[in-house]
């Protein structure tokens, strides 16, 4: 068993349960035999770089997962056919892993989260400051022009 990560750039149009069917679908294939998904992210909806399929938008699937090659094939295969798919790539992380690595990998991508939302969270109260520090500079200016123009 091998380590790959996949992200998978599908329609705009779909809707969110043709989204979650592909995606286990997806997932299906992957499983089969004694492949297991360490990761799965849906991104969402962004805006593409450049048209694809005469797209400019995409809903972009995460997945890191341990699997055969065979069964990485024929995901591939299965998403040349399907025109829900507009771009994918899969990339080999690892020659092999096993059950071991595959809790080890899980344990980082979680902790990753984790410190990911914290560093979010830090930041947004930082620009919440920001907005408060500015609006009392802005209440202080406004006083003083006040102030200078009653003279």
């Amino acid at each position: 068993m091998r380590r790959y990560e996949t992200i998978y750039i599908l329609r705009p149009t779909l809707g969110e349960e043709e989204i979650n069917e592909l995606v286990e679908k997806t997932n299906t294939i992957l499983t089969s035999g004694n492949g297991e998904i360490i990761a799965l992210d849906k991104w969402g909806l962004r805006k593409l770089a450049y048209l694809i399929k005469k797209e400019s938008n995409g809903y972009y699937v995460y997945c890191d997962h341990g699997t055969e090659p065979e069964n990485v094939t024929e995901m591939e295969r299965k998403f040349r056919i399907d025109d829900a798919v507009m771009k994918y790539m899969t990339i080999k992380i690892a020659d092999s892993i096993d059950a071991e690595g595959i809790e080890a990998a899980r344990g980082e991508y979680e902790a990753a989260k984790v410190a990911a939302e914290k560093v979010a969270d830090e930041q947004e109260s930082e620009e919440q400051k920001d907005d408060s520090a500015d609006d009392d500079t802005k209440t202080k200016t406004d006083e003083s022009v006040t102030e200078k123009s009653g003279e």
